[in-house]
């Protein structure tokens, strides 16, 4: 008889351990199992807008950097410097980390000292949340404020008083993320790629705003590398020397600057836009509101910028925004209604008005809505407008009006008056040969500062839905009404 011999399989070839990075013990490398928190920085994702998209031709997409372990793009910089300075003997271990910041590279540093054992110490403008505040404080950090309102070389700016600190402390290191090359690079080696590969290379517009520079300059020199067509635009508040002559306070953190930081690469940026505070933090809780995201008032900039751009573009063009930070860090101050009301960024009605309370205000008798079929005469829109005596309508697609989606396009006074002057015969044409892009849709229950940055923004109108069925056009006119009807009845 053949003799029959069991084996058990052999075993899974088990991974050598590996000598942890940060000191230590051996560790095994196990699949999906990072290292420590920082292996997690960095590969954010991106996500299409279709709420926000709605109106406009071009694809919009979202870069998501609160995706990142300290919320915010900045955690990629704070590592790559103290790793930086590391290999060049500027600290050792055991040192302290001092920074100027806002917050958000606090955090990023915070993080990867708390990690790798440093002491930091961080200098902050006293126009920052209290939430940024209690964050760094709550990584071990020791916190110190200065005057938001005084120029950069003053003994009390964030900037001086972080110089003093640094020389103060034996073995402290400034990283010092406006002068410090290790900014950019860390963009264009990893958030440029990033962005290049998850859009498959069919970017055309590339929007963020930009504060040391550091994200867009080593973001916009990676993409223009791989197609130098790509443009660039930059988003600055009002107040930053960027796009103004001179340096003045505003309340959105973290963008602009007063001075010219040394990571920035001015040429980079092909296009700039400035945004007002009410535009940022208007836009920061529509974002949160429409689209689920919660953001800060920077991102809030970049995406009023973003949908500017857009405007202008048609539908082969991509735009990508970077939205750099949570909106948790802001929750006393963005998303805190009295603190908006106080410092003039929202209505001071005691219950905020919503759209659905906007339509009607034509001080006239009107149908709720009147549209011109895509197929129709110009001439016969024109007779609309005169018969109603109204400077715009909204153009649907074969006659229906039913739905949201069925509204392809806009008729609007001032642009038919030029093609019509400009070419006579177009008259005869149909409406699609003249027609602008639709109308920005807004719901009926939304509160009425949903409307205000649309019809800021070069919109004559906004579309009203109601479960996706337009409901009511709205005009300045229409918001200059109620907000007068308002006044007379308080």
């Amino acid at each position: 008889m053949d003799t029959i011999v069991v084996t058990s399989p052999a075993p899974a070839e088990t991974p050598a351990p590996v000598e942890h990075p940060y000191g230590g013990r051996e560790v095994r490398p196990l699949p999906g199992v990072a290292n420590d928190l920082l292996d997690l920085i960095g590969n954010t994702p991106m996500v299409r807008l279709p709420r926000l998209n709605r109106g406009l031709r071009p694809t919009l997409l979202a870069k998501l950097e609160m995706f990142n372990p300290g919320n915010n793009v900045k955690d990629r910089i704070g590592i790559r410097m103290i790793r930086d300075a590391e290999q060049r003997g500027l600290l050792r271990r055991g040192g302290t980390i001092v920074e100027p910041t806002s917050g958000n590279t606090g955090t990023g540093l915070a993080i990867a000292a708390a990690i790798l054992g440093y002491k930091t110490v961080f200098v902050m403008p006293d126009k920052v949340s209290g939430e940024k505040i209690a964050l760094l404080r709550a990584y071990g950090a020791e916190v110190i404020t200065t005057p938001t309102a005084v120029p950069r070389e003053s003994p009390e700016s964030y900037y001086s008083v972080a110089s003093r600190v640094t020389s103060e402390i034996p073995g402290a290191f400034q990283p010092n993320q406006y002068f410090n090359q290790a900014n950019p690079q860390t963009h264009y080696e990893s958030s440029g790629p990033e962005i290049w590969e998850q859009t498959g290379g069919r970017i055309d517009v590339f929007v963020a705003g930009v504060g040391t520079g550091g994200t867009i300059t080593g973001i916009g020199r990676y993409l223009k590398e791989q197609n130098p067509s790509i443009l660039i635009v930059g988003a600055d508040p009002e107040g930053s020397i960027y796009t103004g002559d001179k340096p003045r306070p505003y309340k959105v953190e973290g963008i602009g600057e007063d001075f010219m930081p040394g990571t920035f690469q001015y040429d980079i940026v092909d296009r700039w836009v400035q945004v007002s505070d009410r535009e940022s933090l208007l836009t920061a809780r529509r974002v949160t509101r429409e689209e689920g995201i919660l953001i800060g008032g920077s991102g809030g900039t970049a995406m009023w910028a973003a949908l500017q751009v857009a405007r202008d573009l048609d539908e082969s063009k991509t735009v990508v925004v970077l939205l750099p930070d949570t909106g948790r860090g802001y929750l006393s101050k963005v998303y805190n209604d009295d603190w908006m009301r106080e410092n003039g960024f929202l209505d001071r009605l005691a219950t905020p008005a919503r759209v659905r309370d906007l339509l009607g205000y034509h001080n006239r008798e009107l149908p709720a809505l009147v549209t011109v079929p895509v197929t129709a005469k110009v001439r016969e829109a024109i007779e609309l407008l005169r018969q109603y005596d109204i400077s715009q309508l909204p153009v649907s697609r074969d006659g229906d009006f039913t739905t949201v989606h069925a509204m392809v396009g806009s008729i609007q006074e001032r642009s038919l008056l030029e093609r019509v002057f400009r070419n006579p015969d177009a008259i005869d044409h149909t409406v699609d040969t003249v027609m602008d892009q639709p109308f920005p849709l807004v719901d009926v229950g939304e509160e009425v500062e949903r409307v205000v940055p649309a019809l800021l923004a070069g919109n004559p109108a906004v579309l009203a839905e109601e479960a996706g069925r337009p409901v009511g056009l709205i005009t300045r006119a229409d918001l200059l009404a109620f907000v007068a009807r308002g006044k007379q009845a308080r």
